[in-house]
């Protein structure tokens, strides 16, 4: 198989507040073409926030689907986005194969992972 493009829909009974905790909290930019405005870009992958006639309420399974951003300054990311009243579950966990992750949940419940590669 070969594949020329990445898109993850995320779909929401909010798709616009979900946008704009994506762009204005965690921090990604807006896709560039002016005509995709409701797509955010992260590390080359499109992330449409959209509505879906099946989805109401929050994430029933929030770590179903995990959202993983590498970072290289993991303790300065979760202290901008902490600085915006957003909780972390998991703080600077070290896992063996080097990485350090935090977790939080954006507003739909889904949760996000900043993991900076460390070994040691």
């Amino acid at each position: 198989m070969h594949v020329n493009q990445v898109i993850l829909n995320i779909n929401s009974e909010h798709p616009d507040e979900l946008m704009r905790f994506y762009n204005d909290v965690v921090g990604l930019p807006r896709h560039p073409d002016s005509n995709r405005e409701s797509t955010l870009v992260a590390a080359g992958i499109e992330l449409v926030f959209d509505r879906h006639s099946g989805i109401s309420g929050a994430a029933p399974q929030p770590a179903r689907m995990l959202l993983n951003l590498f970072v290289d300054d993991l303790a300065g990311e979760q202290e901008r986005i902490e600085s915006h009243g957003v909780p972390f579950i998991r703080s600077a966990g070290r896992e063996p194969w080097g990485g350090v992750i935090s977790t939080f949940a954006d507003p739909d419940g889904n949760y996000v992972q900043l993991i900076e590669f460390r070994p040691e």
